[in-house]
């Protein structure tokens, strides 16, 4: 059964942490990494940056090959980079171990994780291979996706069932949209960068205690 683990890790331990060195902005979200050749390239959101400067200075990173300004959205905006995951030990023990990045966001000194793996034998893999490159992680949880204490909102905190209830009856998730995530922030009182990450979070949970256990209780059978 598959095994999902919340952890913590410094900027300063993983290459993308290095490159992505967000000191003096508010925060990073990798969105996904998208499996190019024999590379990974990570899609990610970075929020309240001049877009063109954020670019140039990620350019002129040593390792970084590329940088693609996909779109902007407000204050947010979603960078592609063209560099080799082979340099980073904490991406590449994910990848070898079969694991999925379910949420990544970074702010200052530190990212937060959320990694999903085929099993036990597999996360303790994992962690053995970032001790072994000194890379220092700090996990707070581990659970299996599905699990009895998921409870009735499969995990939700009372934070994400408010804000995805809200912004699902603003019109937010609507073709076309109603609304905005300023205006759905404005309503809970809240940034529209903390709305976002809560968004996001809330699907992240709802997927991995809904479709992801569906596909695990089949395998299992």
């Amino acid at each position: 059964m598959s095994v999902i683990a919340e952890l913590r890790i410094p900027a300063a331990d993983f290459e993308l942490g290095r490159i992505l060195d967000v000191s003096g902005y508010v925060s990073v979200e990798l969105e996904t990494l998208v499996p190019v050749a024999d590379r990974a390239v990570p899609f990610f959101w970075v929020h309240g940056v001049d877009t063109e400067a954020f670019a140039v200075r990620l350019e002129s990173r040593p390792v970084v090959e590329g940088v693609e300004i996909v779109e902007e959205f407000d204050d947010q905006t979603l960078y592609g980079l063209d560099w080799n995951v082979e340099d980073d030990p904490f991406l590449s023990a994910v990848r070898d171990q079969c694991g999925q990045i379910l949420r990544a966001t970074g702010g200052g000194d530190e990212w937060r994780f959320e990694l999903r793996f085929p099993d036990h034998d597999a996360l303790s893999a994992f962690r053995a291979y970032c001790t072994d490159a000194d890379v220092s992680l700090s996990v707070e949880r581990v659970y299996h996706p599905g699990q009895p204490d998921a409870g009735p909102r499969f995990g939700l905190t009372d934070h994400q069932h408010e804000a995805l209830t809200l912004a699902v009856e603003m019109g937010y998730y609507d073709v076309p949209r109603r609304c905005n995530t300023v205006e759905v922030a404005a309503e809970l009182g809240i940034s529209d960068q903390a709305l976002t990450e809560r968004l996001r979070r809330g699907i992240s949970t709802l997927a991995a205690n809904t479709i992801f256990a569906r596909a695990d209780a089949a395998a299992a059978d």
